[in-house]
């Protein structure tokens, strides 16, 4: 089996999955999460499962990569933050899906090689940068969608403020990071804040000023 043959299957699961949108399953055709993950675990790149990528962080299952995508409902113009770089994948399937991409990463060596998986991939326009995903990027103020991948205990108040007229906010909320809540979080055209609930979710913890500390509660 090829890994084209490994991409298509993996569309198909996630058509199983619930995933519609058409533009977001190109995407995920398009990718190549292999490239995305460690090389003495690359055979398992195309099962519907979350990875390991080291320093205590994964790479999401690609269903949940898929879902947050579609939820983002992106356009081609829109400008994006991701919190939670990890190893460029979720990135990568943003990028191409959208118009500008930033992602923040709060760990200097994951950070590192997320750039360079990134240029490898031809994905080079998306910005790492690191820091407090807890407290966004203001310098690309306001964002259509804010993206993020790590669980916290409340939706942190400095990504609302980044969020443009009609942007949505994707996050995993609850009181543990093995009980989580997918949360959309959307600014509505008279400014108030509509927020709707895809479902349950485990993520590793979202780390920062206004998410965990280093040690969040027991999982």
């Amino acid at each position: 089996m090829t890994i084209e043959d490994d991409r298509r299957r993996l569309v198909t699961q996630l058509r199983a999955e619930g995933i519609v949108d058409a533009r977001v399953l190109a995407a995920m055709a398009s990718v190549p999460r292999e490239a995305f993950v460690p090389a003495d675990i690359r055979h398992h790149a195309y099962e519907n499962v979350a990875l390991p990528i080291g320093a205590g962080q994964t790479i999401s299952q690609p269903t949940i990569v898929a879902l947050m995508a579609e939820a983002a409902c992106l356009r081609p113009t829109d400008r994006v933050l991701e919190i939670g770089t990890g190893s460029g994948y979720g990135a990568a399937v943003l990028a191409s899906l959208a118009g500008r991409v930033v992602s923040v990463e709060r760990l200097d060596a994951l950070a590192d090689g997320a750039r360079e998986r990134l240029s490898a991939e031809g994905f080079g326009s998306v910005r790492v940068v690191v820091g407090d995903g807890t407290l966004g990027w203001p310098a690309g103020a306001p964002y259509d969608a804010i993206v993020v991948t790590a669980g916290g205990p409340d939706i942190p108040d400095p990504l609302i403020d980044q969020l443009a007229p009609g942007g949505r906010l994707i996050i995993p909320v609850g009181p543990k990071p093995s009980r989580l809540d997918l949360v959309r979080l959307t600014r509505t055209a008279d400014g108030s804040l509509a927020r709707d609930s895809l479902g349950p979710v485990a993520f590793v913890p979202l780390v920062g000023a206004h998410g965990w500390a280093e040690t969040p509660p027991d999982a």
